[in-house]
């Protein structure tokens, strides 16, 4: 069990959601994920932390690969629903769930953009197993929309303002203090 003050530090973290979907031997499944990252610049990589007592585990395991429907902000419904092991709803919501046309893997309509993942490396560990995965399809959705997060602590919540004020670039002021720093030092 997780330390009460790490896990409400952890908590803290914000991140975008995703359903994570698969399909194997004519059954699909999915579930809501906060944890699929990119992790490479050179390479369209992605990493999925998935619970082996998901319903999904087998198939992506079986099938070797899996969706991804990033979420907008406006589908917090398709978020809850996949939130739950299917059985717990009786799969009483198909609508929230369709083939991909390109690759036949479940995804949720109308979301931000939809990926297409194979697996190439699974990595067990601890409660949940990384999935490493090649992005080999991608069909974009309504990518000028806000998309929906997720927090322990604060939970769902719309993406908001702009950090950084327009016109403003910190970057360029950290530079040109870079370069005064190596002008005084020479």
């Amino acid at each position: 069990m997780i330390d009460r003050d790490i896990k409400r530090s952890l908590g803290q973290m914000i991140k975008g959601v995703q359903v994570v979907g698969a399909s194997h031997g004519g059954v699909d499944r999915a579930y809501t994920s906060h944890w699929v990252s990119q992790i490479s610049f050179e390479e369209p990589i992605v990493m999925a932390s998935v619970s082996p007592k998901h319903d999904t585990y087998p198939l992506m395991v079986a099938s070797g690969r899996f969706s991804v429907s990033i979420l907008a902000a406006d589908q917090i419904m398709a978020g809850q629903y996949f939130s739950y092991p299917g059985r717990k709803f009786n799969y009483v919501a198909p609508e929230l769930i369709e083939p991909d046309p390109e690759s036949g893997l479940p995804v949720v309509p109308n979301s931000i953009a939809y990926l297409t993942c194979e697996t190439f490396d699974r990595i067990e560990r601890f409660d949940h197993d990384l999935f490493l995965a090649n992005v080999v399809g991608v069909r974009e959705g309504r990518l000028a929309e806000p998309p929906l997060l997720y927090s322990a602590r604060h939970g769902w919540r719309i993406t908001g303002d702009k950090a950084r004020e327009k016109g403003v670039s910190i970057r360029d002021e950290l530079l040109a203090r870079v370069a005064e720093a190596d002008e005084a030092g020479a």
